[in-house]
């Protein structure tokens, strides 16, 4: 990839010029809404649901939210990785083209990098770990992936890229931790923006804002007076998010997201599974302090990565990202199987620890009702990917009161399975 002297700024204008580099090779996915669920998240959980918790104690919360879903399960390849790499390639000099593209991964980082090499027309070289499932091995080789099989641990991984660079020239175009695949990332949350103004503007019982006042010709006003757009404003409206939460990961989504909403009044959270210390985000910030290992098989297997140093620096800017939050398995699975049977959309774990936040973490809540008070706040949720499988589903609830399915283990001398972190 290139220097990191040689990058944009990291600021809304550059991801603002990203999206223009990459709107022609990505979706636009919808923005879904669901009366359902933001009733839910509307009504207090009960003290049942609390019992055995941290907030048993405690009275429930009582926010208002109405949510606003951002599909990216519906982007190019299943998941939202296609926005960074199609943006870090695009950023390439034409030499650097013409000898390839290389990465390790075993997600969606891999098809979406191959997909954006094969759009360029160039090579891309992809170092799975042998443990990888078959179903993605056959994915990202449909792509047009030269794929190249390592160990399942970090240094061999990344071993066996240095070899493909040495003998290929290939440029490594890395997961989230660098500033192409950032601003490419963040260019959802513009996206976001407009179709949420869209939305409530043909419609607007769907903000918590609802109960503004209009001119004759239905638009939105302040004091009396023809609301001016020309500028941007920090006062709740009608159409404009209060808050964005995101999953985090190895964190180029969430470092995206906060970098095009920065100065626009928008609130924006992270969330993380908290299985086996996968909430590394929430933790680092704790503790003050990045977190570099993370060794963990939640099965919000997407985000078993450890926060990058580059969106570190962002996400523990406390006027970028205001907190961090982690929720557990049974809470994931609930989130998910909601989204699935409520809203009929096949999503992936990863993609619903947001909602999971909304719905069951009190300090949450209880922050949504004291800061959006008798009103309320409109929340856009990002629901990242949906690359997974029916059977992979199937065994996940099956065994859901146990840990659900966990594939993509390191293999231990002794067979038992351990945890590795796998790059996006």
């Amino acid at each position: 990839m290139a220097e990191l002297s040689d990058t944009p700024i990291l600021n809304r204008s550059s991801v603002e010029t990203a999206h223009q580099r990459i709107k022609q090779n990505i979706h636009n996915t919808p923005v879904l809404t669901s009366k359902t669920l933001s009733g839910i998240a509307s009504t207090p959980q009960t003290r049942e649901a609390l019992a055995g918790t941290l907030f048993e104690s405690k009275t429930p919360a009582h926010p208002r939210i109405q949510f606003f879903f951002k599909c990216e399960n519906y982007q190019r390849i299943g998941a939202f990785k296609v926005r960074g790499a199609f943006h870090a390639l695009s950023r390439l000099k034409p030499e650097q083209l013409s000898k390839g593209v290389v990465t390790h991964s075993s997600g969606n980082h891999a098809q979406a990098l191959t997909l954006a090499a094969r759009t360029h027309g160039v090579k891309a070289y992809i170092v799975m770990p042998t443990i990888s499932t078959p179903s993605k091995i056959a994915a990202t080789k449909g792509y047009g992936a030269e794929v190249i099989f390592s160990g399942s641990t970090s240094d061999e991984r990344e071993a066996v890229v240095e070899d493909v660079i040495k003998q290929t020239g290939a440029t490594l175009v890395p997961p989230y931790d660098h500033p192409n695949i950032i601003l490419g990332q963040g260019t959802m949350a513009l996206e976001l923006e407009q179709q949420v103004q869209e939305l409530v503007d043909s419609d607007n019982s769907l903000s918590v804002h609802r109960e503004r006042d209009r001119t004759p010709d239905g638009q939105p006003t302040v004091n009396g007076n023809a609301e001016d757009r020309s500028t941007p404003s920090h006062e709740p409206r009608a159409g404009h998010l209060d808050a964005i939460i995101a999953p985090l990961g190895g964190g180029g989504m969430l470092a995206g997201i906060a970098t095009a909403l920065e100065g626009t009044g928008t609130r924006v959270f992270g969330a993380e599974p908290s299985f086996e210390g996968a909430d590394d985000g929430r933790r680092g910030l704790e503790a003050n302090q990045r977190i570099p290992t993370v060794n963990t098989l939640t099965i919000a297997d997407g985000l078993r990565t450890p926060v990058g140093k580059i969106n570190w620096s962002i996400i523990s800017d406390k006027s970028k990202v205001k907190g961090i939050f982690a929720v557990t398995e049974e809470q994931i699975l609930a989130a998910m199987r909601l989204v699935v049977e409520r809203m009929k959309v096949f999503v992936e774990p990863s993609a619903v620890v947001g909602l999971a936040v909304c719905l069951y973490d009190e300090d949450f809540r209880r922050m949504v009702e004291e800061e959006g008070g008798e009103t309320g706040w409109d929340i856009g949720v990002i629901l990242s990917g949906g690359n997974t499988t029916l059977e992979a589903v199937s065994k996940m609830f099956a065994t859901e009161s146990k840990a659900g399915e966990r594939a993509e283990a390191k293999v231990g001398m002794a067979g038992e399975r351990i945890a590795e972190n796998i790059a996006g």
